[in-house]
């Protein structure tokens, strides 16, 4: 079933981006995304996950133009449907691990699992202040707080950027996972060529669009 459909979209900043970019997202769907620095990879990301306008074309999420909707609507939908992964973890530095994970599972409605936090390596971190975390630490709490939330789909901009190899490859696996179990889908953006032989798709982005 398509989840998310993106058609002919265009942008730029300074300088031209992409241009006619067609892309489907369908449950169980895992896709990379590859592209040079600055090439608008992670602009794509916040296109389509409803945090940027395009400059021209549409983005449909369940067959609602996303752009077309309020504010309070987009809203609803990146706390219940979307879960979004950003190269910085956005926690709250003075919150434990478990507080910054729960306040997502309550905006969103949903009961903790405490699998996730386990199979994350996390577990035994709960109690400990953001602050005390390290990096690589810090962004598997960041992973955990958005699997907490049982997104249908999930945007990871550059996920496992802190991590060393096993552990991202542990979470790759982790992500793609519930992707399959809960018919869910993943957009991930990576410039790491091994985790992408996890996924189903691999695009690379240019001007053009994607190939």
């Amino acid at each position: 079933m398509e989840l998310l459909r993106a058609e002919n979209l265009n942008h730029s900043f300074d300088y031209p981006l992409f241009k006619d970019l067609n892309l489907s997202l369908n449950t169980q769907d895992c896709i990379a995304i590859q592209g040079s620095s600055g090439c608008g990879k992670s602009t794509l990301l916040h296109i389509l996950s409803s945090l940027l306008c395009p400059k021209q074309g549409n983005v449909f999420y369940k067959n609602k133009n996303l752009y077309q909707l309020n504010e309070n609507e987009r809203l609803n939908i990146r706390r219940y449907d979307f879960g979004i992964i950003f190269q910085t973890h956005y926690l709250f530095k003075g919150f434990s691990a478990l507080e910054n994970i729960e306040l997502a599972s309550v905006l969103s409605h949903q009961k903790l699992d405490e699998k996730i936090l386990e199979k994350l390596g996390i577990d035994k971190l709960l109690g400990h202040k953001i602050g005390k975390l390290s990096g690589g630490q810090q962004q598997r709490v960041s992973i955990a707080r958005v699997l907490c939330k049982k997104p249908k789909i999930i945007f990871a901009d550059e996920a496992t950027g802190n991590l060393d190899f096993e552990n991202a490859k542990n979470v790759i696996e982790l992500l793609i996972s519930y992707v399959k179990e809960n018919q869910a889908a993943l957009f991930f953006v990576t410039h790491d060529n091994k985790l992408v032989n996890f996924c189903d798709k691999t695009y690379i982005l240019n001007s053009n669009g994607i190939c």
